[in-house]
C-alpha cells in the first residue's frame, strides 16, 4: 500500500507554473530520495505534501486520506528542516517535547517519548543544555529528535545536511539512514547531493523544471537512464557526455576522433555518446589522450585526460601515481556505453 500518493500535482504562482503534473507513490517504510537542481521544485514538493504550500492542481493522500485541504498538525506527518529551527531560549528536553505539550500529552507520556528518543540518537547527556552549546551535527539531532517524538506516519527532510562539514555530513548520513532502518517509517527526503541519494534512497526521484524526469532504484538510474539529464545527474565523478555522429561501426567526433558503438545505429546519426569514468581503463591499445589532471583519492586516481578537443574523466583503480603530462591510451567498456539522440536527449535503446 502506499503511504503517501500523489496524483497529477501542481503547483503555480500566479501564471508561473513551478511543478507540473507530478505523480508518484511512496510505499509504507520506503525512503524517497528527491533530487534536482537548484529551482526544480523539490523543497516545493516536500512542503506542499507537509501541508505548508497549497497545492494548485491534483490530488495528495497520505494514509489513503486525501490531505488538500488538512492543515499541516492533521497530516501526521513531521519535517526536520534545513536550519533545524530550534527555539534558542528552551533547552534540548524542552525543544523536543514542545509539539507534545501543544497536543495535551501528560508528563509520563512526554518523558518516555523524549527518553526513547534521547537513547537513538545519542542525545541522553544533551538534554539539559541549550542549541548555542551544541554543535551543528548535534543540533539536527535534536531537531531529528523532535520529529521522532511524535511518532507520525511519515518523516520529511529538506536538505538536512547541508550545513554541516563535510566529514559530519558523511556521519549524519550514516546516522539517519539507520533511523529509518530502525523506525520503519516512510522517510521522503530533499537533497542537491547525488551521493546522499545513491546512498541512502530506496527510490530516487529525479526532478527538473517541475516535472519528473525519472524515478526508481538508485542503481536502476545510474545503469540505465532514460536521457541526458538523468545520466549527466546521477554518478559521481559525473559521466562523459561527447558529441559525435555514427560513421560505419564508429561514433565520429568532430575532431575526428573514433569511438567504438555497442549497437548498429544508422549511418550519420548525430548522437550524446555517455561512459562513465568507472567504465574507461588505461590499456596497452586504444584511443590516444595525454594527462592533464590528477586527483588522488586514496586508493584512486581521478584523472582528466584530453582526447583531441575534448575532456575526458577517468577512475583509474589501484597502480603507480600517474603526473600530468603523460600520454596514455583508452580502453572503453564498450557494453557499459550509454547512447542518446543528440537532438532529443532520449536514450537510444
Amino acid at each position: 500500500m502506499s503511504e503517501i500518493e500523489l496524483r497529477n500535482v501542481g503547483k503555480s504562482y500566479g501564471n508561473v507554473p513551478v511543478l507540473s503534473n507530478i505523480s508518484l507513490e511512496m510505499g509504507d517504510g520506503e525512503f524517497v530520495v528527491l533530487v534536482g537542481p537548484s529551482g526544480c521544485g523539490k523543497s516545493t514538493l516536500l512542503r506542499m505534501i507537509a501541508g505548508l504550500e497549497d497545492i494548485s492542481a491534483g490530488e495528495i493522500t497520505i494514509g489513503g486520506k486525501v490531505v488538500n485541504d488538512m492543515r499541516a498538525k492533521e497530516r501526521d506527518i513531521a519535517m526536520v528542516f534545513q536550519s533545524y529551527a530550534l527555539y534558542p531560549h528552551m533547552k534540548v528536553a524542552n525543544n523536543m517535547s514542545f509539539s507534545l505539550k501543544l497536543a495535551g500529552a501528560s508528563k509520563q507520556e512526554i518523558r518516555a517519548r523524549i527518553q526513547n528518543a534521547a537513547q537513538i540518537l545519542g542525545l541522553e547527556k544533551l538534554l539539559d543544555r541549550y542549541p548555542r552549546e551544541l554543535s551543528g551535527g548535534q543540533r539536527q539531532r535534536v531537531a531529528m529528535g523532535r520529529a521522532i517524538v511524535r511518532d507520525p506516519r511519515a518523516f520529511l527532510f529538506d536538505e538536512p545536511l547541508s550545513n554541516l562539514d563535510a566529514k559530519l555530513r558523511v556521519k549524519m548520513r550514516s546516522e539517519i539512514k539507520k533511523l529509518h532502518q530502525r523506525l520503519g517509517k516512510t522517510t521522503v527526503y530533499v537533497t542537491h547531493d547525488q551521493t546522499e541519494a545513491m546512498t541512502m534512497a530506496d527510490k530516487i526521484v529525479v526532478l527538473n523544471g517541475g516535472k519528473i524526469e525519472q524515478f526508481g532504484p538508485p542503481l536502476e538510474l545510474y545503469n540505465d537512464p532514460n536521457n541526458v539529464f538523468v545520466a549527466g545527474f546521477i554518478g559521481s565523478p559525473e559521466i562523459n557526455l561527447l558529441q559525435a555522429e555514427v560513421k560505419g561501426d564508429r561514433a565520429v567526433m568532430q575532431d575526428g576522433i573514433s569511438l567504438p558503438l555497442p549497437v548498429a545505429l544508422p549511418e550519420y546519426r548525430k548522437i550524446t555518446y555517455g561512459i562513465r569514468p568507472q567504465h574507461i581503463r588505461l590499456a596497452r591499445d586504444g584511443i590516444d589522450g595525454t594527462v592533464t589532471l590528477v586527483e588522488p583519492t586514496g586508493e584512486n586516481q581521478e584523472v582528466v585526460v584530453r582526447v583531441g578537443s575534448h575532456d575526458v574523466n577517468v577512475v583509474v583503480q589501484g597502480g603507480p601515481p600517474i603526473s600530468a603530462g603523460t600520454g596514455v591510451k583508452l580502453e572503453f567498456d564498450t557494453g557499459r556505453v550509454l547512447l542518446f539522440d543528440k537532438q532529443s536527449g532520449e536514450r537510444i535503446r
